[in-house]
């Protein structure tokens, strides 16, 4: 079986690949975003294009290799709604998204080394989240666990807020930080076998 790195230090999209039996290794990409597209479906594609290179342009690589490059956005009313610069930016933006609905948007990105060039295979996928009415004391008690610290959207839908999810449209995991469905669909039209077969 040929190699799979996930570029990616999340612990969420790490435990979902894991999950679904897949066998990977896990490189850190430590490259700077450089957002040029203004379709939030370009933008993640972007993205998790770019996690994927710099991690092919940091190591030697063998031929073969497939780095699976990811990255989420939530996006509301046209804006992009990163992870919160601190904790009064958490509170103001689940203030704004609560009895609301937003999007998710994680892109995924196959690099595979053939004949020494990388090829790249770049998808996205949406998700619609909607919230009940949550109250200020709610959102601020949420905010104090530390929780949406690290979260784009301020909040983890698998976490402590996941409580206040009305409904989603589309894929759950997607909503964590990797569409698994749509993943493996896209990677066996590709050829690329993320798990090992019983034969292996």
């Amino acid at each position: 079986m040929r190699k799979i790195i996930l570029a990616s230090a999340s612990p969420r999209r790490r435990e979902l690949l894991a999950g679904v039996g897949a066998t990977f290794q896990i490189c850190r990409s430590n490259g700077e975003e450089n957002i040029t597209k203004e379709d939030p479906d370009d933008i993640v594609k972007e993205l998790s294009l770019q996690k994927a290179t710099t991690v092919a342009e940091e190591r030697k690589l063998e031929e073969g290799t497939v780095i699976i490059g990811a990255d989420t956005i939530v996006f509301y009313e046209g804006k992009i709604l990163g992870k919160p610069a601190d904790e009064e930016d958490a509170v103001r933006t689940l203030e704004m998204l609560q009895g609301r609905t937003h999007q998710v948007y994680t892109g995924f990105t196959f690099l595979q080394k053939k004949e020494g060039k990388w090829i790249a295979d770049s998808f996205a996928e949406k998700t619609d989240v909607t919230f009940y009415p949550v109250t200020e004391k709610e959102i601020r008690d949420y905010v104090r666990t530390g929780e949406p610290m690290d979260k784009a959207g301020s909040y983890g839908i698998q976490g402590k807020f996941g409580i206040y999810v009305k409904g989603i449209n589309g894929s759950y995991t997607n909503v964590v930080g990797l569409p698994i469905g749509r993943l493996f669909y896209e990677a066996k039209k590709l050829g690329i076998e993320l798990r090992e077969s019983e034969n292996d």
